[in-house]
């Protein structure tokens, strides 16, 4: 009776072809336990570190772990390591595949070496681009950066286009973004108490956070009285506020509040209106 031990002497090339799978199957449990592993430890780190060039370098470390694994697996086997020789040592194929396919892939892999040494934005930054994109950096690769708008798109984009374009940071080195914002009160208002009901609706909002550096740490923004415009007094302040909260948010939630907390106090709000006078002559004149 023919054993299985006997077919696969008499047929070495269905035993080279089972050797291969097992390596390859176990190659794909060894790559993907370092992975898992690698993972692991970079989400630790980047939480806690926050740092574009630790996501980067994780980047590239998967990319030359499964490359070298598929390597391993071509040069493992006498039925694959001919074309192994002629992929990985073949002057002449790896020259027209530089040439040919992977010029966009060195652009990219150069560029995002180059975001990753200068650091321009982080992870978690908001930035905005010179075309108008903008929103969150939630990672960075190889090859990409990739964004979350506002409305929670995903926006992926190649690190050549990114190095090469003019970047705003609302983030830069900074655990805040901040914003200004003016008020109008009218002419009678008493002043002081009119600052207090501002400052106050502006500590009451959930979005806003203390951004200004005081002496016992950070401090809610004072708020000024800055100008005497044509029918009312202007005040203004500086809002702080976490980078992943988006800019719209805030400003409609402080101008809300500010507004309630204004009329509940009874400071008035003023608004450009006009006064027809008629005199004697029946002749009508405009009065703002």
């Amino acid at each position: 009776m023919t054993t299985i031990t006997q077919v696969l002497r008499d047929h070495p090339t269905i035993w080279a072809s089972v050797k291969l799978a097992a390596t390859f199957v176990l190659t794909i449990f060894v790559v993907t336990l370092v992975l898992r592993m690698e993972k692991k430890a970079a989400r630790r780190l980047i939480e806690k570190r926050g740092n574009i060039n630790l996501r980067y370098v994780e980047s590239i470390f998967r990319f030359v772990i499964i490359f070298l694994a598929i390597q391993w697996v071509i040069m493992s086997s006498p039925l694959t390591q001919s074309f192994g020789r002629v992929l990985f040592q073949g002057t002449a194929v790896i020259g027209a595949i530089v040439g040919f396919a992977a010029q966009p892939v060195l652009s990219d892999l150069i560029c995002g070496l180059m975001i990753s040494v200068t650091r321009p934005f982080d992870i978690g930054d908001r930035i905005e681009l010179e075309d108008g994109t903008s929103g969150i950096v939630k990672d960075i690769s190889f090859r990409h950066v990739i964004l979350r708008d506002i409305d929670g798109i995903i926006r992926v984009i190649p690190n050549s286009k990114m190095n090469g374009m003019e970047i705003s940071n609302m983030s830069f080195q900074t655990r805040t973004r901040s914003m200004h914002l003016h008020f109008n009160v009218a002419y009678g208002t008493d002043i002081e108490k009119a600052m207090e009901v501002i400052a106050g609706a502006v500590r009451s909002s959930k979005f806003s956070v203390p951004g200004k550096k005081g002496g016992s740490g950070p401090e809610y923004g004072p708020v000024y009285f800055i100008q005497y415009a044509d029918s009312s007094l202007v005040l203004a302040t500086t809002v702080y506020y976490e980078p992943e909260t988006p800019t719209e948010v805030v400003k409609s939630d402080i101008n809300s509040r500010v507004k309630l907390a204004l009329e509940e106090n009874g400071i008035e709000i003023p608004y450009q209106y006009i006064n027809i006078v008629v005199n004697e002559a029946g002749r009508v004149r405009n009065r703002s």
